[in-house]
């Protein structure tokens, strides 16, 4: 069942899964997914649980409900294409490496956008920098009513985007825009989250594509640097110098998507040509 603010484009034997972060929603991966589909890609923008509308109703959900919506959307889309290949931004990146952590025959490949596991980029607050201890904070009681607000940049290096995008968040259009902050009990969470991911990062198989900004503002080249020692699979980086975190709405955008069609397509073609090349042997059995 579709989410009112969940999209679902129709296209070819080949599927794309699209998670937004953290506070965030799936507009912000829609001009993706519009890119994607005329590329002939078959796409699913999930809705997260807990998100587009208050902080009470994020401050419901945890990392497992989140993991969850990935799961069931990636259920949803498998059923209808022959390839499936996730793609996320933020914190969508760190959910896409879960997916291929859990279900590593399911996915085919990982398009990892301005990927969060440390909030340590040149704008982070220094209470963002110590985001880690947010988990023990919570757990002693610390913090439940805490909120850490957006920031300028706010991830976007288009002044002209950048306006649209913040009137909408300031303006409390949460489905639109998502929230104009991170409740402390959500962010410590996605910590939780992040390190469970970065323990696992051994098990992931599925070949990456990496796009992250040189100046991002939320999270440092540090992050590309982890999943690049921790995944035992190829990666292809993108680095981009006229961008800020917000790498699938920002300036560069072009570059990110042309880059993952690419990339999605070359898998492709490989593991159609390996089939190819087995199938006689197969009939022959």
């Amino acid at each position: 069942m579709i989410k009112p603010s969940e999209f679902r484009l129709r296209g070819g034997r080949t599927g794309v899964l699209l998670i937004h972060g953290l506070t965030g929603t799936p507009t912000e991966m829609r001009y993706v997914g519009n890119c994607m589909q005329r590329a002939g890609f078959s796409v699913l923008g999930v809705h997260l649980a807990g998100h587009c509308g208050d902080v009470e109703d994020l401050l419901a959900t945890g990392w497992r409900d989140w993991v969850t919506s990935v799961t069931q959307a990636a259920d949803r889309l498998r059923e209808d294409v022959d390839h499936l290949f996730v793609a996320g931004l933020s914190m969508g990146a760190v959910l896409a490496l879960k997916l291929a952590i859990d279900r590593p025959a399911q996915v085919d490949g990982l398009g990892l956008y301005g990927t969060t596991f440390f909030h340590d980029g040149w704008a982070t607050p220094p209470i963002g920098r110590l985001a880690f201890l947010l988990p023990l904070a919570t757990r002693l009681g610390f913090g439940r009513t805490r909120m850490s607000a957006e920031v300028e940049p706010y991830g976007i290096k288009d002044e002209r985007i950048r306006q649209r995008i913040v009137g909408a968040m300031l303006a409390g259009d949460s489905e639109a825009a998502g929230l104009a902050g991170f409740p402390w009990p959500s962010l410590a969470q996605f910590q939780t989250l992040s390190a469970k991911v970065r323990a696992s990062l051994g098990r992931v198989r599925a070949p990456c594509f990496v796009a992250h900004s040189t100046h991002d503002d939320i999270a440092s080249l540090r992050n590309v640097r982890t999943i690049e020692r921790g995944v035992r699979a190829p990666v292809r980086k993108l680095l981009l110098d006229d961008s800020y975190h917000l790498v699938t709405i920002d300036r560069e955008r072009a570059k990110v998507i042309d880059g993952t069609i690419g990339f999605f397509r070359e898998i492709v073609a490989q593991r159609e040509a390996a089939w190819v090349q087995h199938a006689p042997l197969a009939i022959a059995k």
